[in-house]
């Protein structure tokens, strides 16, 4: 008979290490966002992997009191799913940063997405490498001045969902690193979801990128800059919820139009519909607010379950080693 689970709280999953992050830093939220969330999941600490690669958001395997793998830059993805296919009743967790997965780590997450791996990955996105001091990273805004680009970048950045979404993962979701409730809830949905689970998080580097993300995170200007996306609810935003998404329909393009008097031309958000999902992945500002929430999702078998089946087969058609050392071509020499 299963004993029951013991009764976790958020000092369960909190290491004895000390947090070293910068002060201010975003991911100093995530970090007790998540710690907070792992009891709601109802799973033992043992059955918790953290896998990062390398920067500031790959220290967090030291702080999550689990198991865990601070393993080498952008290899995550693939050292995550080695852990998955050896042990596919563990969660596991690949967190990496914007520079760690989509610049060094860009070829191994394209597969573990595409592969469809049943891992929850937790993208940090700054838009810079904090790490190594501020050089501009894959999503960097144009005329981002740093260390490497004085002058400003000119590298057109990428959107990690949109990668995301043409690379094939089943999940898609965006959240904040200091909206703890929404981001509780879509790492939790993550979770639940069977196969690549990918959330981007929108994070603050107070040193080398301070505000970034400003007009998505302050109070005051975040009605007008981004907007919660819900399955099967209208897509409203605004300070008096006052506008919203449509659909025009002759050029195929998202348009902002007032709520009032276009209620039937309001768009619906449908998570499953892949064209939808890239054009609300894609919105930016100042002509767009920002997507937060569950973007896309999927059901789609997973790259673990179809890998278990075929060993399963494997296995039942398999010989005996003595059958298969003189099976074919064989010859005796004296």
């Amino acid at each position: 008979m299963n004993k029951p689970l013991p009764t976790l709280t958020l000092k369960d999953f909190a290491s004895d290490q000390e947090v070293r992050w910068c002060p201010g830093c975003g991911d100093y939220a995530i970090l007790k966002t998540l710690q907070k969330l792992m009891p709601e999941l109802d799973r033992p600490r043992e059955n918790q992997v953290f896998v990062s690669g390398i920067g500031c958001s790959s220290r967090f395997p030291y702080y999550m009191n689990t198991f865990g793998f601070h393993t080498i830059h952008g290899r995550a993805p693939a050292i995550a799913t080695g852990v998955k296919l050896a042990n596919p009743e563990l969660d596991v967790w690949v967190i990496t940063g914007d520079g760690d997965g989509f610049s060094i780590g860009g070829n191994h997450m394209l597969h573990v997405l595409r592969r469809n791996v049943d891992l929850q990955i937790l993208l940090f996105n700054n838009e810079i490498y904090g790490l190594t001091k501020g050089q501009y990273s894959p999503t960097s805004q144009p005329g981002t001045r740093s260390p490497s680009s004085p002058m400003g970048s000119v590298d057109a950045p990428l959107s990690p969902c949109l990668v995301a979404l043409g690379a094939g993962a089943t999940f898609i979701a965006r959240s904040i690193d200091t909206e703890a409730k929404h981001l509780s809830g879509v790492v939790a949905d993550s979770h639940a979801h069977k196969g690549a689970a990918f959330v981007e998080i929108l994070q603050n580097c107070p040193i080398y990128n301070d505000g970034v993300f400003e007009q998505v995170k302050d109070k005051k200007l975040a009605p007008d800059f981004r907007v919660e996306v819900e399955h099967g609810e209208p897509i409203i935003f605004g300070k008096d919820r006052e506008k919203a998404i449509t659909l025009d329909r002759e050029s195929l393009s998202l348009k902002v139009i007032e709520v009032a008097g276009n209620e039937e031309r309001v768009l619906v958000h449908d998570q499953h519909n892949k064209v939808l999902a890239q054009l609300l992945a894609a919105m930016s500002g100042p002509e767009f607010p920002v997507a937060v929430g569950v973007i896309y999702r999927e059901v789609k078998p997973s790259f673990i379950d179809d890998s278990m089946n075929q060993l399963g087969l494997a296995r039942d058609k398999a010989a005996s080693l003595e059958a298969l050392l003189y099976s074919g071509h064989t010859w005796t020499v004296k």
